[in-house]
């Protein structure tokens, strides 16, 4: 039990920490004169930690049992694992929603995400 209460404070001391220190991070990155691309590769950061912590919940929810596409590579992106699941028609119907937001937002984005 006590590990498990340890657990809950530090995660939520890590979630308290994350947005100042994330702000911080790019004024100094940006006033080193590297900060264009920064949120872009936070976000690549976030999506890589989303496809493999919520794995088993991605793999219930977003794809169906037969997919041979499944999450929880570190190294992937949650949209790269759509768009292998588009391409081979193992989405569920929640998997072609999110997939479809995304090729919305920017238009074939979990295509152009796959990581081989």
């Amino acid at each position: 039990m006590r590990e498990f209460i340890l657990g809950i404070l530090l995660f939520a001391v890590a979630l308290a920490l994350m947005l100042p220190l994330t702000v911080i991070n790019f004024v100094v990155v940006a006033f080193r004169g590297n900060g264009k691309g920064y949120f872009m590769n936070t976000a690549i950061n976030l999506d890589r930690f989303g496809n493999y912590e919520f794995r088993t919940l991605w793999n219930v929810v977003l794809i169906r049992k037969d997919s041979p596409h499944r999450f929880g590579d570190f190294r992937e992106t949650i949209s790269s694992v759509l768009g292998k699941n588009q391409q081979a028609g193992t989405l569920s119907a929640t998997g072609r929603v999110l997939a479809g937001l995304l090729d919305w937002i920017d238009e074939g984005h979990c295509s152009k995400c796959i990581i081989e």
